[in-house]
């Protein structure tokens, strides 16, 4: 399984690279899947429609399914929450998993960075972080791309995974 990351600070520009990410492997006939981490509480589900319904039921899991697409969603109730590695096994095969977050797990990440943030860079203290995005030149041991450089990043990262 082929994997790469973008991870960064809040505000500095990861979810806006991973969709120009997407955009741009696919558009090279590569399939491609996205994990995101979220930090809070999140609901795909609606209260009042069936499916939230049934979940607040007490259903452990609800497959939502028509024919344009499905969902599955799992409660964890008093689960911890699993990990990436878990996550990843409920994925069908793909050329590419790009992962937005979980910036402590160990597979080979690109950070985003943003210098208006004012936050530091997490590469320097990171080795997964094998290249930084940022929208300010920087002098590191390790590639720097414009942020907005998509097609050098996504060159980058398809050269690192081997496809």
């Amino acid at each position: 399984m082929r994997l790469f990351g973008v991870v960064g600070w809040k505000n500095a520009g990861k979810t806006g690279l991973m969709e120009r990410l997407v955009t741009e492997i696919t558009g090279q006939g590569f399939s491609v899947s996205t994990v995101k981490h979220a930090h809070h509480s999140f609901d795909v589900d609606h209260p009042g429609k069936d499916s939230h319904r049934h979940r607040t039921a007490g259903a452990t899991e609800v497959l939502l399914s028509s024919r344009h697409r499905f969902a599955l969603m799992h409660e964890l109730r008093d689960e911890d929450e699993p990990t990436l590695d878990q996550l990843l096994l409920r994925l069908a095969p793909v050329d590419l998993i790009l992962i937005e977050g979980f910036k402590r797990d160990r597979h080979p990440k690109v950070e985003a960075h943003r210098a208006e943030t004012g936050n530091p860079l997490i590469a320097p203290d990171d080795p997964t972080v094998r290249a930084v995005a940022a929208d300010v030149p920087l002098a590191l041991d390790r590639p720097v791309f414009d942020l907005n450089d998509t097609v050098s990043i996504a060159g980058f990262i398809l050269a690192e995974v081997g496809l």
